[in-house]
C-alpha cells in the first residue's frame, strides 16, 4: 500500500474516525484504524458498537490495507508540517513521511479487522445538520450513564405526523425537543446510544446541508458530508414520555432564562459536588428566593418573574437545573409547578411544544 495526499485531508479523516476506535480493548485491533487504499483512501474506526468511516481523494500508487494504532496515528499526523504526506506499507511496517519528518511504525493485518455491519434500508429521514446538532446538544445531557438500564443510555427518536421528537431520560430528569420535518416520511421510532450521538454532534455543522438517517433492523447510519457513522440500535421499552410529563399545573411562572440561570449559578458556588446539598427555592409572589447552606458557607439570591408560586419551597439538584436552563432554546420560559414533591417542568413561554425539560425535586430536610 502506498498513497500521497495533503496533510489536512489525512488529519481530518484520522481524527474523526479515531472517535470510533476503542480506547482500551482486549482485542488490540479495535484500538486501531483501518486504512484502505483503492480508487480512494478510506479510513475506518469501529469498536463493535459504533463505527465511523470516510473516504478522500489521494494519489494511490499501490493498493492495499493496514491497521494502525488510532492514538499513535492521530498524534503523528497532527505533528506533521503542513505539506504533502506519503504513507507506504511494506508488510506490517508502515512509513509516514512529510517534509523532514519521517516515522516508521508497526501495523497489523487488515484481515483481523472486523467488518462494519450492513444497514439494510427499512426507512430513511433527512433533516438539516444544524437542526439535528441543536436537538442533540439540547437533550444529550439527560442521557443516563447507568448501564443497569441500557435503554436509557440512549435517546428515543420518534417520527410522527411529520415531526421528529427526541427524548432523553435518566430517572431524575427528562429532556424533550421537537422539530417539524420538511419532507414527508414514514412514522417510526428508534433508540440511538448517547455515545454515538455525542460523536454525531461533532460531525454536524451549523449548515443547512442534510443529514441522511438510514434505519436498519439492528443498526442505523448517519451520513454527514463525507462521513458515515454507523451504530447499533438499543432495544427495550422506553419511558412513555407523554404520560410522564404533567400537563396541568397549579402555578405557571414566566421568567427570563438568562436571569434565572445567573442566580442559580451564583448560589451554586458554595455547593459541594461531593455532598450534593440541595438548592432550596421558595417560589413567592413575583420572585423566587434561592438559598443553600453548606460546610463551605451560605449563599442566597433572588430572581424575579411574572406570576405567583404560592410560597412553595422546593429542593433541586443545582446541576440538573443548570443543565436544563443552559440547554433551553428560548430566552423566555414558563416554570410549571404543582407541589414540593411533584416534577418541575420548563417550557417555552409561548407554549409551542418545541421543547420540555422535566426535573424531579429533591426531598428537603426540615
Amino acid at each position: 500500500m502506498k498513497f500521497t495526499c495533503e496533510k489536512y485531508l489525512l488529519q481530518a479523516a484520522v481524527s474523526t474516525a479515531a472517535r470510533a476506535a476503542a480506547v482500551k480493548s482486549p482485542n488490540p485491533v479495535l484500538e486501531g484504524l483501518l486504512l484502505s487504499a483503492g480508487d480512494l483512501v478510506k479510513i475506518t474506526g469501529y469498536d463493535l458498537v459504533k463505527g465511523i468511516y470516510t473516504s478522500f481523494v489521494a494519489d494511490v500508487s499501490e493498493r492495499g490495507s493496514i491497521v494502525l494504532s488510532a492514538k499513535l496515528l492521530d498524534n503523528i499526523v497532527r505533528s506533521l508540517p503542513d505539506d504533502i504526506v506519503t504513507v507506504s506499507a511494506d508488510g506490517e511496517m508502515v512509513r509516514i513521511f512529510c517534509g523532514n519528518a519521517d516515522f516508521s511504525i508497526m501495523g497489523s493485518d487488515a484481515d483481523n479487522y472486523p467488518e462494519l455491519p450492513a444497514v439494510v434500508l427499512e426507512g430513511s429521514i433527512s433533516l438539516p445538520q444544524g437542526t439535528l446538532k441543536k436537538m442533540i446538544n439540547q437533550t444529550v445531557f439527560a442521557v443516563s450513564d447507568n448501564e443497569a438500564r441500557p435503554v436509557y443510555t440512549g435517546e428515543l427518536f420518534v417520527v410522527e405526523n411529520g415531526c421528529l421528537t427526541v427524548v432523553a431520560v435518566d430517572g431524575y430528569r427528562l429532556a424533550l425537543r421537537r422539530e417539524a420535518l420538511e419532507s414527508a416520511v414514514l412514522d417510526c421510532r428508534f433508540i440511538v446510544p448517547g455515545s454515538a450521538l455525542s460523536d454525531l454532534e461533532k460531525l454536524c455543522s451549523d449548515a443547512d446541508e442534510a443529514v441522511k438517517i438510514v434505519l436498519g433492523a439492528k443498526h442505523i447510519s448517519f451520513s454527514v458530508n463525507n462521513y458515515v457513522l454507523i451504530t447499533r440500535r438499543l432495544e427495550g421499552e422506553f419511558l412513555d414520555y407523554n404520560k410522564a410529563v404533567p400537563s396541568i399545573f397549579e402555578h405557571e411562572l414566566t421568567v427570563n432564562r438568562a436571569e434565572l440561570l445567573s442566580a442559580v449559578d451564583r448560589v451554586s458556588l458554595i455547593i459541594d459536588d461531593r455532598l450534593k446539598n440541595p438548592l432550596r427555592c421558595v417560589f413567592g409572589d413575583s420572585r423566587v428566593t434561592m438559598h443553600c447552606v453548606t460546610a463551605i458557607g451560605k449563599g442566597e439570591d433572588i430572581c424575579r418573574y411574572n406570576g405567583d408560586g404560592g410560597g412553595l419551597e422546593i429542593g433541586f439538584n443545582n446541576r440538573y437545573l443548570q443543565d436544563a436552563l443552559k440547554a433551553a432554546p428560548s430566552e423566555e420560559l414558563i416554570v410549571c409547578l404543582n407541589s414540593a414533591s411533584a416534577p418541575c417542568v420548563l417550557m417555552p413561554a409561548d407554549k409551542n411544544e418545541s421543547f420540555k425539560y422535566m426535573i424531579l425535586p429533591v426531598r428537603l430536610k426540615a
